[in-house]
C-alpha cells in the first residue's frame, strides 16, 4: 500500500442525507478530517491559495516557527500570497493519523523557492477539525538541525 499523498486519498468517503429547506432530502458525501486535510495539501501544491483558505474557520489560529500567529482564512491567505518563501513544490505525505477531530501528518516537501534555490525538508503538521468541518487550528514543525 503506498502511502496517502495530496493526490491520491487515503480515506474514502460515504453519502449521508442532508435537509434542503427549499426541497426533498439531498445525499451528498461526508467529508472526515482526513478528507479536509487531503484538499488543503492539493490547494496548497496546485497554488490555489483561496481554496485553501476556505478551509479554516474565521478564528482559526496558524502556528509556523519564524513567523507571527496567522488568524482566520485572511491570515492564512496573506502568508500564502506574501509572506511565504516558497514559491512552488509539493508535499509527499508518509503518514497521515486521525483522532476525531485532530489530524497529524508527517512527511516531506521538494520544492522551489522564490529566489529559484531549491528546498527539499521534512515537516509534521497538526491540525485540529471543529465545527462544519472547518480548520481551527493548524502547527507546523520543521525537522532541521538547530540544537
Amino acid at each position: 500500500m503506498t502511502a496517502p499523498t495530496a493526490t491520491t486519498p487515503a480515506a474514502t468517503t460515504t453519502a449521508v442525507a442532508t435537509p434542503n429547506v427549499t426541497g426533498p432530502v439531498v445525499t451528498g458525501p461526508v467529508v472526515t478530517p482526513t478528507d479536509q486535510v487531503l484538499r488543503f495539501y492539493a490547494c496548497v501544491d496546485s497554488g490555489d491559495a483561496l481554496a485553501m483558505a476556505a478551509l479554516f474557520a474565521p478564528d482559526a489560529v496558524y502556528l509556523r516557527p519564524g513567523y507571527p500567529e496567522r488568524i482566520g482564512p485572511e491570515g492564512l491567505l496573506h502568508f500564502y500570497t506574501v509572506e511565504r518563501t516558497i514559491r512552488e513544490g509539493g508535499h509527499t505525505l508518509h503518514h497521515v493519523i486521525a483522532d476525531g477531530p485532530d489530524v497529524a501528518v508527517f512527511g516531506d516537501f521538494h520544492g522551489t523557492l522564490h529566489s529559484g534555490a531549491p528546498v527539499d525538508l521534512s515537516f509534521a503538521d497538526y491540525f485540529g477539525v471543529g465545527e462544519h468541518g472547518l480548520f481551527s487550528r493548524r502547527e507546523t514543525y520543521f525537522f532541521a538541525p538547530l540544537a
